[in-house]
């Protein structure tokens, strides 16, 4: 199973990093949930419509020709929810107020996306059959 402690501090991070950062959450891309650091998030649940976006984006940019799927942004009244691939095996999932600064938000993402994709892709690697 994953470092779920591991992933656990890079959510952290996150929060410490990014203003107006609101939730996190990072599951595997068949909707369990490895970790999240939110209080009011029904982790469960964004867990399964994380998988649920990740299906839908990865089929737009491989119809479109956009290659694999990076990541998904969407905006509602009251702020933003991305997506971002994390390795084969799991998707990091922000929640970020209307006031988030997107590149910002964008670069701390990518960046721990990368180090979450490190660990979930060797653990994950070594326990596949």
């Amino acid at each position: 199973m994953l470092p779920e402690a591991e992933v656990q501090a890079e959510l952290r991070g996150l929060r410490a990093r990014i203003p107006h950062l609101t939730g996190s959450l990072v599951a595997t891309i068949d909707g369990l949930v490895v970790a999240h650091d939110a209080s009011a998030l029904e982790s469960e649940s964004v867990a399964a419509l994380t998988a649920a976006a990740l299906g839908v984006g990865s089929r737009l940019t491989e119809a479109t020709g956009q290659g694999a799927f990076r990541e998904l942004i969407t905006r509602g009244e009251r702020g933003y929810t991305a997506t971002y691939a994390a390795g084969a095996y799991t998707v990091l999932t922000l929640l970020a107020g209307s006031q988030a600064n997107v590149g910002r938000l964008h670069l701390e993402a990518r960046r721990a996306g990368a180090r979450i994709a490190a660990l979930a892709d060797t653990d994950l690697d070594r326990t596949s059959f």
